[in-house]
């Protein structure tokens, strides 16, 4: 009789082990199939001629930013658009004026590139290369 019991455990114990490793191979399979993370490769350029302070952009539901940026330096950051809107540069120069920059307006789940580079005199070039907003 306990060898009957035995039997009977150990199926039942392979039985639970092929459907937890089933579970965990669908559960694989819906993280790699299901799941697309949006994100947008940036780039901030300082071409003022001057190192900037306190760089911050904003786009629609985030920030990043450093707090400084020397002439000619190059930033790179990884954003994702969860909302629509625009882009917006703020940077202080070495005089201490605040310079505020609107840029493009982005929507949710574009993927892509960016390129902004400051230029002299409180202006910037915004360089998308996005995918069409859906």
């Amino acid at each position: 009789m306990t060898e009957t019991v035995h039997a009977g455990m150990r199926l039942a114990m392979k039985t639970s082990l092929r459907i937890l490793l089933a579970a965990g191979v669908f559960l694989g399979f819906l993280a790699v199939a299901g799941c697309h993370s949006y994100h947008v490769d940036t780039t901030v350029e300082n071409r003022t001629g001057k190192p900037v302070k306190l760089l911050e952009v904003d786009y629609p539901s985030a920030s990043f930013g450093t707090g400084l940026l020397d002439s000619g330096a190059v930033f790179p950051y990884r954003m994702q658009f969860r909302s629509s809107g625009p882009i917006k540069v703020t940077y202080t120069t070495d005089d201490d004026h605040i310079v505020t920059i609107e840029g493009p307006h982005v929507a949710e789940m574009q993927e892509g590139k960016l390129e902004i580079v400051l230029l002299p005199g409180g202006k910037a070039e915004f360089h998308p290369e996005l995918t069409p907003a859906q």
